[in-house]
């Protein structure tokens, strides 16, 4: 193969920019289910040791069938770079702006859950446009169990 080139060398290979984005649009992402092995990565990237997420015994014994994932455990699912996104705007996004959520209900370990973003808001502006993105999980029972909201500044199409 002598015709590499190592700048075609992409997830997509077609890049896309402000104006390519519609309302509705969705981006899953891949649903995972919460293992020990999940929470111990946690754990130690948060270095968040209550016991609520690390000790079966003392979930049970406040009425919890297994060990509770954090929130923000919940949440770091819903990171754009775990799907697609980013890799359709490798060459438009200058940043990421804004994240908020809410968490609707507790994940347990052993729970699945799945992860996806919506295109819920397009603000147009000279040289950039804000994509706002729903993010949502859900479990493996259909509930919803974070709901929050994700800001990108993404560059309009260069004109040619």
């Amino acid at each position: 193969m002598t015709d590499f080139d190592p700048a075609q060398h992409r997830m997509i290979s077609e890049q896309r920019w402000f104006e390519d984005f519609v309302l509705g649009e969705r981006f899953v992402i891949p649903s995972r289910t919460q293992t020990s092995a999940v929470f111990a990565a946690f754990q130690t990237a948060s270095g968040d040791t209550h016991p609520v997420h690390y000790d079966v015994e003392y979930c049970r014994a406040r009425g919890m069938p297994d060990l509770l994932a954090h929130g923000f455990q919940t949440l770091v699912h819903t990171a754009p770079g775990a799907g697609l996104f980013p890799y359709i705007v490798e060459e438009s996004l200058v940043g990421f702006l804004e994240q908020s959520s809410k968490f609707l209900k507790p994940v347990y370990a052993g729970d699945t859950i799945y992860p996806a973003l919506e295109v819920i808001e397009l603000v147009p502006g000279r040289s950039t446009g804000v994509v706002t993105l729903r993010s949502t999980v859900f479990n493996q029972r259909k509930e919803l169990v974070l709901e929050g909201m994700q800001k990108f500044l993404i560059r309009r199409r260069p004109a040619t």
